[in-house]
């Protein structure tokens, strides 16, 4: 264990910020920058088809919609797009703004990682704990990304992320603020624990509180039970917005059922993603490819986290620590009480019932990083005034 602590001291002693002085700082603040926007410009790889299930090594970029393949000097990061006005060299295509943002804010993220982190300043200054942090922001970018347009976060980025927190906080204690690589790793375990072990709670309480939806439906509606979603008279609904677990189930009171081959009167439809109860009746729901019913009400399975958030937390804990999940835990719900309020405000009812919970615990750990202790401290000092003034 001496041998790997000798080790890793001298890799941190060679990526230490004192030692790359040698050269103008703002130098590497330039090549953290482009390295951000070049990491970004792979980050979009892994956006757009990692919710795919396709390799994010092969086949090389290219143009969505005409297929042409993209060659190196049209891939250059945040240039080509500007260059190109967002659009494809070879079929002229809208390309998403999404790319430049990503490659953007990547590069962002980095330089300030290394203008954090490797300044001298910092308590523990490193061009290997930079490196780390930037690292960690791009996974939360990747994260941000796709469960703002699949709501979905895969488990390459949630368990890959708690399995590299878990590593990196055993060879760089100075992740979590230590010296000793024990130290360094229990710190990140329990962050981990910590991480998910909180959200899987909240998850677990907000189902028994709050996980049914009781819709009021006008008194002939027509329900469609489809292969994949059911429609409602003003909205369908895929089965996978609503069957996160096996025992969720679709449950409401029928006047009249129609099958293929019968049909029933008054009876209760209870539909889970294993069985299909009409009445007295068990079906295989696989045998069923379609059901018409005629109710007032349906009540209907709801989630407000998914356990893709828990693994998410889970993967966070494990860089920042307990400490930093409850930060991150108190302030993604601010951000997400703001953000509902507002899109109420603004008459955004499509965006309001929609839960990005991952966006806002990803934009929390990063003010944690960045900020965090400094808010903590201050929070702490407001608390003691106002106790202070209101006190006799």
């Amino acid at each position: 264990m001496r041998g790997f602590s000798k080790t890793f001291m001298g890799i941190d002693a060679i990526f230490n910020a004192h030692n790359w002085a040698l050269v103008p700082f703002h130098f590497w603040s330039l090549c953290f920058l482009a390295l951000g926007c070049i990491a970004g410009s792979f980050l979009n790889v892994c956006i757009h088809r990692m919710p795919l299930d396709m390799s994010i090594i092969t086949p090389r970029s290219h143009c969505p919609h005409c297929k042409y393949s993209i060659p190196w000097y049209l891939n250059l990061p945040l240039i080509t797009w500007l260059a190109l006005r967002g659009r494809c060299k070879n079929c002229g295509a809208p390309i998403s703004p999404r790319y430049f943002i990503v490659e953007l804010l990547t590069g962002v993220a980095f330089l300030g990682c290394w203008l954090a982190f490797g300044n001298a300043a910092h308590p523990f200054p490193s061009l290997l704990l930079a490196l780390v942090y930037a690292v960690f922001l791009a996974g939360l970018i990747v994260a941000t990304f796709i469960d703002f347009e699949h709501l979905i976060i895969p488990d390459e980025i949630t368990l890959g992320g708690a399995a590299v927190g878990l590593i990196l906080s055993f060879f760089l204690p100075a992740l979590h603020g230590a010296v000793l690589m024990k130290v360094g790793w229990w710190r990140g375990t329990v962050g981990a624990v910590v991480g998910a072990g909180t959200v899987y709670a909240v998850l677990r309480l907000g189902k028994w509180l709050f996980g049914r939806q009781r819709l009021k439906l006008p008194a002939d509606a027509k329900i469609v039970f489809g292969e994949t979603m059911i429609y409602l008279p003003d909205k369908q609904i895929a089965y996978e917005d609503l069957f996160y677990r096996q025992s969720d189930v679709i449950v409401l009171q029928a006047r009249t059922v129609e099958l293929v081959d019968r049909s029933y009167r008054d009876v209760q439809v209870r539909l889970s993603p294993s069985s299909l109860e009409i009445g007295e009746e068990k079906l295989n729901p696989d045998d069923v490819p379609c059901l018409e019913a005629v109710s007032g009400e349906i009540l209907l399975p709801r989630e407000a986290m998914g356990l893709g958030d828990v693994k998410f937390m889970g993967a966070i804990g494990a860089f920042i620590g307990w400490q930093g999940v409850f930060f991150t835990l108190t302030v993604s719900s601010l951000i997400g009480a703001v953000y509902g309020a507002s899109m109420v405000a603004l008459r955004k009812k499509e965006w309001s019932g929609r839960i990005y919970f991952g966006p806002f615990i990803a934009l929390a750990a990063a003010i944690w990083i960045f900020a965090g202790h400094s808010l903590v401290a201050w929070y702490q000092h407001l608390m003691l005034s106002l106790t202070t003034l209101l006190l006799p």
